[in-house]
């Protein structure tokens, strides 16, 4: 079940277009900083020392302790309100 900003971008109106590209936007510029290629770095290799593979149907989980641990991809995802089925596109 998508979230109120989900359905807002998948509306398709005019409004809802030039605000899904402001995002991207901005998202395409902060995904080239320094800070998010040192977190993407970070998780790359956890997934490495966790033996997951793309396709796995676990997710590496952060710990609240800041561990990496593979868990169950639904379980992960749906922890802090999410239903747990939403994928990367």
């Amino acid at each position: 079940m998508p979230g109120k900003t989900t359905k807002y971008y998948n509306s398709g109106t005019a409004a809802a277009n030039k605000s899904l590209e402001k995002k991207r936007e901005y998202q395409r510029e902060y995904n080239k900083t320094d800070k998010a290629k040192k977190h993407r770095a970070e998780c790359n290799a956890g997934r490495r020392e966790l033996g997951l593979k793309k396709g796995d149907k676990r997710d590496a989980s952060h710990t609240k302790s800041g561990k990496m641990v593979a868990e169950n991809r639904v379980s992960n995802r749906r922890r802090n309100g999410s239903d747990g089925k939403s994928t990367k596109k």
